[in-house]
C-alpha cells in the first residue's frame, strides 16, 4: 500500500472504528463490487457509521487530495460505483425516514431501498416518483444521484422533478441543508465565490439562445448523459440550481445526506393488457397516439424479446406460436393504467382500446384488473433480462444498454439498432423499454478475454453513439447514468459547448478533483474499453451470475461479511487463480479470508434465488463446498446419522447439564462462562443464552381409541423433540404436547411415526455438507412417513418450517406435508372458533417459508388469532440457520439487529415456526418467541355444539 494511504488510515483512525476501514484485498474486492461490467479494486473501503463520520472521512481525503468514490446499493450499470482508491458504504444505521404533511412529502436517508420508502408511503395512498426496475434493491441515495426513473415515472416524476430539498456534503466537508433557512444562509456566506461562478454560468447558459434550446430540446427526452444541463435553464435561485445539479451527479459533486420527495399518487385501480402488433412500425405508431393519453406504463418489446420469453412458464401461448411461424417482424406493447376509481378506469380502458384498434393488432391480452393476469403479464417483461442471462455462455457477461430516442422516430430506430446487431454479430440481443419516453434498452452478451472481443464491442458502441447521439438526436443513456461507460461520448452527445459547461460545473464543486474520478467526466476517450471486469468460469452453480446485487437485501449475512453477489465474485477469483498459479500466497489469503466471509458466515437459506433474475442460489455453493471434508469426517457424520437416537439424547442431556449449571451460576456467570468455553474450544461448543430452550419432555403417543375420526400424521422435528421452552417461559408444556392437544381439540386422531428418535429430514447433514449422509435420513424418513400415513392417505403436519421444506424437495413419494401455518389454514381454524387476543404479537416469517410463498397464508393466520400483528422491517431471515445461531451467534445477532427496536412495550410475545429461528429470535427481541401452535391453541375452543 501507498504511504499516502497508509496515513490516511492513520488519520480515519482516530475517529472511525478500525473493523469499519477494512484494507483486506479479499474484502476490498469484495465491496467494490458493482452491477457493472467494470472492476477496481479499492485501496480500502470505509463503511460508515454517521454523518460525522462522513464529513470527517472526506474532509480528510480533501486535505490530501486522495479520491473517493460514494457508493449505496452497488446497483448501477454503467461503473459509476468504482474506485481505485478509496470507496465509501454507508451502515445499516443510515435507513431513517419521516413522512411529512400526511404522505405529500417524505424525508429519506440515502440506506432506504426504494420499494421500502414506497412501503412506508402505502398508508397514505402515496408513492415517491421514480420507479426503477431495481427498486427493490437500489437504494434512495443511489436512485437521486443517478435520477433513476423506470416504466411509469417518465420525465415527470423522477428525482429531479419531484425534489423538495436535500442535505449534502461538498468536497471541503462543508455541510448544506437547502431546506434550512441558517444552513443556506450560512452557505451563501462561506461560499460567496462558488454561488458567483454558478450564477454566472446560469446567465451564460440562458444567454445562449441556441445552447439554451438545445438543453430544453434534450430534456424533452429522458436524459441522464453528463450533468442535469436542464438546472441552469429552469432555475434562476442559486441554490434550487445547485440540488438540482446533484440529481443525476454520480458522486461527483458531492456526498448526498438526505433528500425530502414530494410524493406522487399511488392509485388504487390499475389494469393492464398486451396487444401485438404486424410490425415494428406499426407498434410504434400505435405509441406515438398512446403518448398523447394518461396511460401510465407503455413497455415495447421487440420479436426478438417475445422470441426469448416464448417457452417460459405462464406465458400466453400466441407467443410461442408467433415464433413457431417463423414470424421475425412482431412487436408488442404491455401498457398499464391508473385510476382512482373504478369507473374511470373502465373508460380509460375503452378509450385506449379505441385507439389500439386502429393499428390492427394481431394479437392481445385485454385490459384485466386481475392480480392474477397482471402479474403474468409483467412477468412477461421481467422474464427479458434473465432470458438474456439464462443462456450466454460461462464466462462472458450481460451488457444491457439504455438510450432513448424521439418518439416520432421509434420505429426506425429500432431497425438501425436492430441492423447493428447484425452487423456487429450480436445475435442474441433484443429491444425493450419504456416507450412512452422512447426509452429503449438492448441487451446482449459479451465477453471481454480476448482483445478481438473488446475491439467488437468498442466498434459497436462507437456504431451505437453515432445512431443514437448525431444520428438521432437522442440520448446515450436515459436513465442508467452517464459512469465510465458513456463519460468519452459526452463532448459527442452535447457538442462543445455543452462539454465545456460540464467541465466548469467539475471544476467549481471539485476543484481538487477528488469526487469519483473518471466519472462524468473523462479525457480518456478510450475509458469505456478499459478496466473491464472479467467473469471467469468457477462453478455451473454460479457462472450465470451477472452480480447485479439484486440478492443482497435479503441476505442476512451482509452486515456481517459478505452477500451472495459477494461470494460470488471472489469466488471466482479463487478459481481463476487456483486454474492460473500465478499468484499462490494471494491464493492462500483469499481462500483463508473466504472460509469465514464466504462459507462459514453464509446461512445458506436460498432467499438469493428468489431475488436473483437468473436464478442462483448461492447457498447450494456454499453446501457444495463444505463438502470437502475428510475421510474422518465422513465417517463421524455416517456413525451419528446410524445412531441418531443416540446423538439426540445426549444433546438432551447436555441441555439438562446447562440448565442445572445456570441454577448453580446464575445468569451473568453463566454467560461468561460459556463465552469463554466457546472461544477456546474454537466456536465448537455453544454459547448460553438465557433463552437457551430446557430439555424437551418425551413424547408420550396418543391412544387410537378406533372411534371413526379423522387422522393426521404428526412428525415431530428433532429440535422439538429435544427442546423443549425456555426457563421463563409463559407455557411450560413442549412443542410436542401443545400441537397434539390443538390437533386433538380440533377432531383429529394424531398418528406418530415409527421409530421416531431415530428419524431427520436430512437438512442438519446437507447444510454441513454430508449428502450422503443426508440422503440416508432422507430414505429412513421417507419410508417411516409412507407407513404411518396409510400410503400417503394421511396429510402430514412437521412441526418446523425448514424440515417440512426440506422434505418437501427431497421425498419422492406422493406425501402430503404441510408446516404449521399452511395446516392451521386448511386443517384447524375452519373447525375451531378463535377469539383473536388483543395483546400485541410480533411474527416472524421465516426463510422457508418465504420461499415457499407462504408469507401471506403466515400473516393471514396470525391476524385471525391476535387484533394487532407486528412483522418487523428489514428481517427477512433470521440468521440462526439449524445451529449456527450457537457456534456463529454474531451471524444471528447481525440479521436480528434492528428487531428490539421495533417491539412496541406493550408486547411480550412472538411467534414464527422454526424451533431454533425462535431462540435467536428471543434472544435478539427481549420477549418469548414461539410456534404459531401455541398461539392458535390459546385463543381457540372447540365449535360449540
Amino acid at each position: 500500500m501507498q504511504p499516502a494511504y497508509m496515513d490516511l488510515i492513520e488519520q480515519l483512525r482516530q475517529q472511525i472504528d478500525e473493523k469499519r476501514i477494512i484494507t483486506d484485498p479479499t474484502l476490498t474486492l469484495a465491496y467494490g463490487t458493482d452491477a457493472s461490467f467494470y472492476r477496481l479494486l479499492p485501496q480500502l473501503v470505509l463503511q460508515l457509521d454517521t454523518l460525522d463520520e462522513v464529513i470527517f472521512a472526506i474532509k480528510t481525503c480533501y486535505e490530501r487530495q486522495i479520491p473517493v468514490t460514494f457508493r449505496a446499493a452497488g446497483t448501477s450499470l454503467s461503473g459509476q460505483a468504482q474506485s481505485d482508491s478509496v470507496l465509501i458504504t454507508l451502515t445499516r444505521r443510515w435507513r431513517d425516514y419521516k413522512v411529512l404533511n400526511d404522505g405529500a412529502q417524505i424525508w429519506l436517508q440515502p440506506g432506504i431501498i426504494g420499494a421500502e420508502a414506497n412501503t412506508i408511503l402505502a398508508p397514505f395512498g402515496r408513492k415517491i416518483g421514480p420507479d426503477p426496475g431495481s427498486i427493490n434493491s437500489c437504494k434512495i441515495g443511489g436512485i437521486v444521484a443517478n435520477n433513476a426513473s423506470g416504466m411509469c415515472c417518465g420525465t415527470s416524476q423522477n428525482s429531479y422533478r419531484t425534489i423538495a430539498g436535500m442535505t449534502v456534503v461538498l468536497a471541503d466537508g462543508t455541510l448544506l441543508n437547502t431546506l434550512d433557512i441558517d444552513s443556506v444562509a450560512a452557505f451563501k456566506k462561506t461560499h460567496a465565490k462558488m454561488i458567483s461562478e454558478l450564477m454566472l454560468l446560469v446567465s451564460e447558459c440562458q444567454g445562449n439562445r441556441v445552447l439554451a434550446d438545445k438543453i430544453r430540446h434534450k430534456y424533452r427526452l429522458k436524459n441522464t448523459t453528463g450533468y442535469s444541463l436542464n438546472s441552469l435553464v429552469d432555475f434562476d435561485d442559486p441554490i434550487d440550481v445547485l440540488q438540482h445539479l446533484f440529481i443525476g451527479s454520480e458522486g461527483t459533486l458531492g456526498f448526498i445526506a438526505d433528500v425530502t420527495y414530494n410524493t406522487v399518487i399511488n392509485h388504487a385501480f390499475k389494469a393492464s393488457g398486451l396487444f401485438v402488433f404486424a410490425d415494428i412500425e406499426q407498434t410504434c405508431l400505435a405509441v406515438s397516439q398512446l403518448s398523447k393519453t394518461r396511460v401510465a406504463a407503455v413497455e415495447l418489446m421487440d420479436s426478438r424479446s417475445l422470441a426469448s420469453v416464448a417457452e417460459k412458464p405462464g406465458m400466453p401461448a400466441f407467443i410461442a406460436q408467433l415464433g413457431a411461424a417463423g414470424n421475425t417482424e412482431a412487436a408488442a406493447l404491455l401498457i398499464e393504467i391508473h385510476a382512482e376509481d373504478e369507473h374511470d378506469l373502465g373508460r380509460q380502458a375503452e378509450g385506449l382500446q379505441q385507439i389500439i384498434n386502429v393499428f390492427a393488432p394481431i394479437e392481445q391480452v385485454n385490459f384485466s384488473r386481475d392480480a392474477t393476469v397482471c402479474d403474468q403479464l409483467w412477468g412477461i417483461r421481467k422474464e427479458l433480462f434473465p432470458a438474456v442471462g439464462a443462456v450466454r455462455e460461462s464466462g462472458t457477461t450481460v451488457i444491457i444498454e439504455d438510450v432513448a430516442f424521439p418518439i416520432e422516430q421509434l420505429a426506425p430506430a429500432v431497425r438501425d439498432l436492430q441492423t447493428l446487431f447484425t452487423q456487429f454479430n450480436y445475435t442474441e440481443a433484443i429491444i425493450f423499454g419504456h416507450a412512452l419516453a422512447g426509452n429503449l434498452h438492448f441487451v446482449f452478451t459479451q465477453a471481454f478475454d480476448t482483445q478481438l472481443e473488446i475491439e467488437r464491442y468498442s466498434a459497436f458502441m462507437d456504431a451505437v453513439a453515432q445512431l443514437v447521439a448525431v444520428d438521432y438526436q437522442g440520448s446515450l443513456k436515459a436513465e442508467h447514468g452517464t459512469g465510465r461507460n458513456m463519460a468519452p461520448f459526452i463532448e459527442l452527445e452535447w457538442g462543445h459547448d455543452g462539454y465545456l459547461l460540464m467541465l466548469a460545473i467539475k471544476g467549481i464543486f471539485d476543484t481538487r478533483g477528488i469526487l469519483n474520478p473518471g466519472v462524468i467526466i473523462n479525457a480518456d476517450k478510450h475509458a469505456h474499453i478499459k478496466n473491464l471486469k472479467a467473469m471467469p468460469v468457477a462453478d455451473e452453480l454460479i457462472d450465470k451470475c451477472v452480480e447485479c446485487g439484486f440478492c443482497e437485501p435479503v441476505c442476512p449475512s451482509r452486515n456481517l461479511s459478505l452477500t451472495p453477489r459477494q461470494r460470488n465474485t471472489v469466488f471466482r477469483e479463487i478459481s481463476r487463480l487456483r486454474r492460473s498459479n500465478e499468484d499462490p500466497a494471494r491464493l492462500a489469503s483469499m481462500e483463508k479470508t473466504y472460509r469465514y466471509y464466504g462459507l462459514d458466515t453464509c446461512a445458506a437459506t436460498g432467499l438469493c434465488a428468489e431475488r436473483c433474475p437468473v436464478g442462483i442460489n448461492t447457498g447450494d455453493l456454499v453446501r457444495k463446498l463444505r463438502q470437502n471434508h475428510t475421510e474422518k469426517a465422513k465417517k463421524i457424520a455416517s456413525w451419528t446419522g446410524e445412531h441418531f437416537a443416540t446423538v439426540t439424547a445426549s444433546a438432551k442431556a447436555g441441555l439438562t447439564v446447562a440448565s442445572k449449571m445456570h441454577n448453580v451460576l446464575g445468569t451473568n456467570r453463566m454467560r461468561k462462562l460459556t463465552q469463554k468455553a466457546y472461544q477456546l474450544s474454537g466456536h465448537k461448543i455453544p454459547q448460553w443464552t438465557p433463552h437457551m430452550p430446557l430439555p424437551a419432555a418425551k413424547i408420550i403417543a396418543p391412544v387410537i381409541n378406533g372411534i371413526a375420526k379423522e387422522r393426521v400424521v404428526y412428525f415431530p422435528s428433532c429440535s422439538a423433540r429435544n427442546m423443549g421452552v425456555e426457563a421463563q417461559a409463559q407455557d411450560k408444556r413442549s412443542l410436542a404436547e401443545v400441537t397434539i392437544s390443538l390437533l386433538e381439540k380440533a377432531g383429529y386422531e394424531v398418528l406418530l411415526p415409527a421409530n421416531l428418535n431415530n428419524l431427520c429430514c436430512g437438512m442438519p447433514y446437507t447444510s454441513k455438507g454430508f449428502p450422503e449422509t443426508a440422503q440416508v435420513k432422507v430414505q429412513q424418513l421417507e419410508q417411516a412417513l409412507w407407513l404411518s400415513s396409510q400410503q400417503g392417505h394421511y396429510p402430514i403436519l412437521m412441526d418446523t418450517s425448514p424440515c417440512a421444506s426440506t422434505s418437501k424437495q427431497h421425498l419422492r413419494k406422493e406425501l402430503t406435508i404441510y408446516e404449521p401455518f399452511k395446516f392451521v389454514a386448511d386443517f384447524v381454524l375452519p373447525r375451531l372458533d378463535i377469539i383473536p387476543q388483543q395483546a400485541p404479537v410480533m411474527l416472524h416469517i421465516t426463510c422457508t417459508s418465504r420461499r415457499q410463498g407462504l408469507a401471506a397464508v403466515i400473516e393471514r393466520v396470525t391476524k385471525s388469532c391476535a387484533q394487532h400483528v407486528i412483522i418487523p422491517d428489514d428481517i427477512t431471515c433470521c440468521g440462526f440457520a439449524g445451529d449456527k445461531g450457537f457456534t456463529k451467534p454474531e451471524l444471528n445477532a447481525s440479521a436480528l439487529a434492528p428487531l428490539k427496536s421495533q417491539v412496541p412495550e406493550n408486547c411480550s410475545e412472538g411467534y414464527s415456526n422454526s424451533r431454533t429461528c425462535e431462540i435467536g429470535l428471543s434472544e435478539h427481541s427481549g420477549i418469548e418467541y414461539r410456534s404459531i401452535l401455541y398461539l392458535v391453541d390459546k385463543v381457540s375452543h372447540r365449535h360449540n355444539g
